[in-house]
C-alpha cells in the first residue's frame, strides 16, 4: 500500500512524535523532535555514551519481515551497546530510509521500536526519513558516572569468561524465520526460537548492575567466536573455552542435534547476550546481580596471559566451523 500524499513532516508527526512526558520521565530532553537539533541534559557527574548500528532488508532481516520486529531490533542492536558499556540509555535518534510510505507498515515499526524505548525509557529526540531501499539507523545516547564504563580492555589473566542467558537461540530462529520447519512435537519450540531472533532481549539493566564488579564487557552481536578474540586482543590477553560449558536452552536443544547447537551457540550473534571477565574472587557478587535480575550467568572459560584463542572440548582442541559474522568477510 502506497501513500504519496504523506509527506515526510506529517509522517514523522503522525507516527515518530509524542506527547510531551510527565514531569520526571525521559529526564534531560530540553528539546526533542521538531527543530533542527534536539537539545539534551546530561545528569551532573556523568560521561555521555553513543553508539549507532544500521540494519538493511537483505543482510540483517529478509524481505517480508513483520515490521514490529524491524523497528524492535533496529532499537535493541543499539541498548545491547549501552548493556555492554554498563550505561543508562536515555535519548535516541532514528534515520529511515524506505522505498514508498506504507501506513500500515509505519504503525508496526513504530509500534515495535517506541514500546521498547517506553521499556527502557528511551526517548527519541530526532532523526530523518528519506526514500531508498530499507534501511533502519539507530543512534543511542546513555550515560555512565564517570570511569565506570565497562570496557573490553579491563580483563585480567586469570578472570573468568562469563555469559548471561543462552546462546545459539537466535541463530536457529534466523535460519527458521522463513520456512517454520514442521518438527512434531516441538512446534512451540521452534516459534520459542523465531522469537529470540526476532525480538531479543537487550540486556540492560545487567550490564548497570555489573559496573564495579566485572573487570570487562562487550555484547555478543557477531558471535562468542568472532567477539572474544576483540576482547581478548584488547585486553592484551588470550583466552580459553570449554564449549561443552556453552550454555544452550531446552528449545535449541530439543530440535536440533548437540553439535549443531553447539556450533550455533558459537557463532551465531543475534542473541545479544553479554559477555563479562571477572575476578573468580568476584564471581559470586556478579551471580547475585543476576540473579536478583532473574537471569542465568555460566562459567564457560578464563583469560590467559598468552595470546590466542583456545577452543576446547572436554579438554581437546576443538576447531569452530565459523569464525562470527563479518559484513566484508
Amino acid at each position: 500500500m502506497s501513500a504519496p500524499a504523506l509527506g515526510e513532516f506529517e509522517l514523522i508527526r503522525r507516527f515518530f512524535s509524542r506527547p510531551a512526558p510527565a514531569s520526571g520521565s525521559r529526564a534531560g530532553v530540553a528539546l526533542g523532535i521538531g527543530d533542527d537539533a534536539a537539545v539534551l541534559d546530561l545528569p551532573p557527574g556523568n560521561q555521555l555514551v553513543a553508539a549507532v548500528d544500521t540494519i538493511l532488508e537483505g543482510r540483517h532481516f529478509y524481505p517480508g519481515t513483520d515490521a514490529r520486529s524491524i523497528g524492535h531490533r533496529a532499537l535493541a542492536v543499539n541498548l545491547s551497546d549501552m548493556a555492554a558499556m554498563g550505561a543508562t540509555p536515555a535519548w535516541a535518534t532514528l534515520a529511515l530510509s524506505m522505498p514508498s510510505v506504507d501506513p500500515v507498515w509505519l504503525e508496526r515499526f513504530a509500534a515495535g521500536l517506541l514500546d521498547l524505548a517506553d521499556a527502557h525509557q528511551v526517548a527519541l529526540v530526532g532523526g530523518d526519513t528519506t526514500r531508498g531501499p530499507l534501511t533502519v539507523s539507530v543512534q543511542i545516547l546513555g550515560y555512565v558516572p564517570h570511569n565506570s564504563a565497562l570496557l573490553r580492555s579491563g580483563a585480567k589473566a586469570g578472570d573468568l569468561l562469563v555469559v548471561t542467558g543462552s546462546l545459539g537461540d537466535a541463530g536457529a530462529g534466523l535460519a527458521y524465520a522463513k520456512t517454520l520447519p514442521e518438527i512434531l512435537g516441538h512446534e512451540h519450540d521452534v516459534q520459542t526460537l523465531v522469537a529470540r531472533y526476532e525480538y531479543p532481549t537487550p540486556r540492560v539493566a545487567m550490564g548497570i548492575a555489573a559496573r564495579g564488579i566485572a573487570s570487562a564487557a562487550m555484547d555478543l552481536s557477531d558471535g562468542l567466536v568472532g567477539d572474544l578474540p576483540k576482547l581478548a586482543q584488547a585486553s592484551g590477553l588470550g583466552a580459553s573455552v570449554a564449549i561443552e560449558k556453552l550454555p544452550l536452552s531446552a528449545a535449541l536443544r530439543a530440535v536440533v542435534d548437540l553439535h549443531t547447537a553447539r556450533e550455533w551457540a558459537l557463532s551465531a550473534g543475534d542473541d545479544y547476550e553479554l559477555l563479562f571477565s571477572v575476578a573468580p574472587a568476584r564471581y559470586v557478587a556478579l551471580q547475585a546481580q543476576a540473579q536478583r535480575l532473574n537471569l542465568t550467568l555460566s562459567i564457560i572459560g578464563e583469560m590467559r596471559a598468552a595470546a590466542g584463542i583456545s577452543w576446547l572440548l572436554d579438554g581437546a582442541s576443538f576447531a569452530p566451523r565459523s569464525s562470527g559474522y563479518d559484513h566484508f568477510g
